[in-house]
């Protein structure tokens, strides 16, 4: 079964007591803008989920820009929006799927697998006609009981195993030049861990907000992957390496990680190696 759902079956559902419905817009630039943009109007009964209050811990001197969450206080906060064990999640943004993806990665990681991502994001759902509101929904008292599923998250000690024993694949989903180090526009420090290969997150889409097909993602991956290899993925702060894990899920490859601090987490350690290319 897919992890996506069309904009037009969100709109024929909306009504369902089973259904939970995320806003996930954010802006790294404008942290208030996506709650601005959510209260001018949203998708009918959605809740807002935000990257830096929601789905991100606060920042420490490790761990990266956007930590992963503490699980109780996410899980109390999916249980006021009426996330429960029986609950369909959808999830959208207005960032190629970016934000909501990272919703995706951190449901699936605490158990809950009935969880799908909006094709073609607000936007396009607006402009289709299809119902908004700006009324914000009731908050409810359900009961959010998560089953963590270690093998799905890496910390900086395994990064360093796998550079030392090249047992597993290490991928980095940022935009070549960052991986290549000749910019880097948010971090102190620019390159790429080594041993690491780059499949950017963006490379996952037909045009922005539209995933590619199936059989497309897996053709991408067979290039770099062999099927029994786990594949840990990283980004500049963990938040974009999730797309790049659900276009894997998408392409039937589950055998796969987050480097939860991910570039930020990896260059607050000192001594730390780092790689760069030299420039074409």
């Amino acid at each position: 079964m897919s992890n996506f759902v069309r904009p037009e079956w969100v709109d024929k559902n909306l009504n369902r007591d089973d259904i939970v419905i995320f806003d996930c817009r954010f802006s790294l630039t404008n942290p208030s803008e996506g709650f601005e943009l959510y209260k001018q109007d949203h998708i009918e009964g959605a809740y807002y989920a935000d990257l830096n209050q929601h789905l991100s811990a606060p920042v420490s001197t490790h761990g990266g820009r956007h930590p992963l969450p503490s699980v109780n206080i996410l899980s109390q906060f999916l249980s006021r929006c009426g996330v429960d064990s029986e609950k369909i999640v959808v999830a959208y943004d207005d960032q190629s799927g970016a934000m909501a993806s990272r919703l995706w990665w951190l449901l699936k990681y605490l158990g809950h697998d009935n969880v799908y991502v909006m094709q073609g994001g607000y936007t396009h759902y607006k402009e289709k006609g299809h119902s908004i509101t700006r009324k914000m929904p009731i908050e409810k008292q359900s009961h959010f009981k998560s089953k963590i599923r270690e093998d799905m998250l890496v910390m900086k000690e395994d990064i360093i195993s796998v550079i030392k024993n090249r047992n597993k694949m290490l991928i980095d989903a940022r935009e070549p030049n960052r991986y290549k180090g000749l910019i880097e526009p948010i971090d102190h420090k620019a390159g790429h861990i080594p041993t690491a290969i780059n499949i950017p997150w963006e490379k996952h889409f037909q045009k922005a907000g539209w995933w590619k097909e199936k059989k497309d993602l897996q053709e991408m991956y067979a290039v770099h992957l062999r099927s029994d290899e786990k594949a840990i993925v990283y980004c500049g702060s963990g938040v974009t390496a999730c797309v790049n894990i659900l276009a894997m899920n998408e392409a039937s490859i589950t055998n796969t990680a987050l480097y939860g601090g991910s570039w930020s987490d990896w260059i607050s350690y000192r001594d730390n190696p780092v790689e760069k290319e030299q420039q074409e």
